[in-house]
C-alpha cells in the first residue's frame, strides 16, 4: 500500500489494514522463530549441510520482505 492509497481510506478501512499488518508481523515472527529453531537443532545434531541452508534462505526472504 502506498501513502496515496492510505490517504483515501476511511477510518474503518485503516483499522482493518492495521490489524492485517499486525497479523502479518506475528506470522512472520513465528515462522522466523520456527526456522531458527530448525537451524539450531540441525547444528546441535551436527548435521550442518544443505538442509540447514534452506531455512536460512527462507529467513532471509522473510526478513527482507518485512
Amino acid at each position: 500500500m502506498t501513502k496515496r492509497d492510505l490517504t483515501k481510506l476511511t477510518d474503518e478501512e485503516l483499522l482493518k489494514e492495521k490489524r492485517k499488518l499486525k497479523n502479518t508481523k506475528i506470522i512472520n515472527a513465528t515462522l522466523i522463530g520456527f526456522l531458527v529453531g530448525i537451524v539450531i537443532w540441525s547444528i546441535a545434531k551436527n548435521t550442518w549441510g544443505f538442509l540447514t541452508l534452506i531455512p536460512l534462505f527462507f529467513i532471509y526472504k522473510l526478513v527482507r520482505r518485512a
